[in-house]
C-alpha cells in the first residue's frame, strides 16, 4: 500500500501537472469506487479545476475550485497514472478524469475509493486521523505527547493512523530498524530518550524515502524518473543479510501483521 513517501511523491508530481487545468470529463468504470451516482460524479467534475493537491496520512485530497473535495484512498495495490491511453500500464482502471490530452487514471484495490465530498465532509474524515507524520508542526515534543501513555508493540503504534498518520507496515519496520528497536518492544516501557531517538529515526527514514520517491516502483507518468528508488533495509527481506551487520533478517507476526527486523542490530 502506498504510504506517506509514495503519496507525497505523487502529490508533488501531480501538483506540477494538473493544478488549474480544466477537467473535461470523468469516467467511472466501477461504481463501487465512488460515493455518488456515476453520472452525477461526472457532471459535478466537468469544467472544474483542481486548485490544490493535499496529502493527509495515506489519503490524497484534491481541492476543487468550487470548494468541493475529491478524497482518494488507494489502499493495498492501488495506483495512479497520469498520461494517455497508449502509455497506461494497466487497462483495469476504476476512475478516469480527463484534463484533455492527459488523463488521471485511478487503479483501486479492494476498499479503495475516489469520493466527491463537501469540504465539511472531507474534514470530518480527516479529523479522525492523528497528526500527519510530515506536518510542519510535528516536532519531538508533539511526537512524545502523541505516543506517551500508549500501550502495546511499537509497530502496532506506528501504524495506528489515529495516533500518527502516514506510516504503514513498510516504513514502521524501517523506522524501528533505524532506531535500533525491535518492532515488538512495548511502547510503555520506552523512556523519553528512546522515544526521542525513535522520533529522529522516523524523520530520517521518511526524509530519505521522500527524497528517493519511496519504494513502490510504479511511475506516475512516462517521464517520472523519481519514483521507487528507496532501498529497504529490513521490510520483506526475511532470510537476507542485514547490510549493517551481515546477520540474517528475521520475521515475526505482530497482531496479524508481518514484522521484519535484524535480531542483532535491534533490541528491546
Amino acid at each position: 500500500m502506498p504510504e506517506m513517501p509514495e503519496l507525497e511523491n505523487i502529490r508533488k508530481l501531480l501538483s506540477d501537472q494538473i493544478v488549474n487545468l480544466p477537467i473535461l470529463n470523468a469516467k467511472v468504470n466501477k461504481e463501487g469506487s465512488i460515493n455518488i451516482v456515476a453520472d452525477d460524479f461526472a457532471s459535478e467534475l466537468q469544467d472544474r479545476k483542481v486548485i490544490f493537491v493535499e496529502r493527509r496520512g495515506k489519503l490524497l485530497n484534491f481541492h476543487l475550485d468550487n470548494g468541493r473535495r475529491l478524497l482518494v484512498n488507494l489502499m493495498v495495490g492501488g495506483s495512479i497514472f497520469y498520461g494517455n491511453q497508449e502509455d497506461l500500464p494497466s487497462r483495469n482502471t476504476h476512475v478516469e478524469i480527463s484534463f484533455g490530452e492527459n488523463i488521471l487514471f485511478f487503479v483501486l484495490a479492494r476498499s479503495g475509493y475516489v469520493h466527491l465530498l463537501s469540504a465539511k465532509e472531507a474534514g470530518e474524515v480527516l479529523a479522525e486521523l492523528g497528526m500527519d507524520v510530515w506536518d510542519r508542526r510535528m516536532n519531538i515534543e508533539r511526537f512524545i505527547h502523541a505516543v506517551k501513555g500508549r500501550r502495546g508493540a511499537l509497530k502496532t503504534l506506528l501504524v495506528n493512523q489515529n495516533v500518527i498518520s502516514g506510516i504503514g507496515n513498510r516504513y514502521a519496520d524501517e523506522i524501528a530498524f533505524k532506531a535500533g528497536l525491535l518492532p515488538s518492544v512495548k511502547v510503555q516501557e520506552l523512556e523519553n530518550e528512546a522515544l526521542g531517538n525513535l522520533y529522529h529515526a522516523m524523520k530520517s527514514v521518511l526524509s530519505d524515502a521522500v527524497e528517493t520517491g519511496g519504494v513502490i516502483n510504479v511511475p506516475l507518468m512516462t517521464a517520472d524518473s523519481i519514483t521507487g528508488h528507496y532501498k529497504l533495509q529490513v521490510y520483506d527481506r526475511a532470510g537476507e543479510n542485514c547490510e549493517q551487520c551481515s546477520g540474517s533478517i528475521d520475521r515475526v507476526e505482530l497482531n496479524g501483521r508481518k514484522a521484519f527486523f535484524c535480531p542483532i542490530c535491534q533490541h528491546e
